[in-house]
């Protein structure tokens, strides 16, 4: 039975690309908060039950993707640190 290939998508591993994937998450966010405020407005005006529920759910969905830009903006921030501190095996110079 033969295996299907795999992908080798660096883009897909933890650490690498981490401004790149903040990025589309905040266009997410963005498109979220769009979405939210109109559902919002709509409501307001039309008092509509599944309005208040877009505007919920879209509010929800604002956060998480905040929540989300945060970890790929705070992994990058860990890598570069990571990179700069000396290996632990080396004795120090004074």
């Amino acid at each position: 039975m033969a295996h299907a290939p795999r992908w080798d998508v660096k883009v897909l591993d933890s650490g690498r690309c981490e401004p790149l994937k903040a990025a589309v998450h905040g266009v997410l966010l963005a498109t979220m908060g769009v979405c939210a405020a109109y559902n919002a407005a709509a409501w307001i005006r039309r008092r509509q039950r599944h309005l208040a529920v877009n505007a919920v759910i879209y509010s929800m969905a604002v956060w998480w993707e905040g929540c989300h830009i945060v970890h790929h903006l705070a992994a990058r921030d860990g890598e570069t640190a990571d990179r700069e501190k000396p290996p632990h095996d080396l004795p120090d110079a004074a």
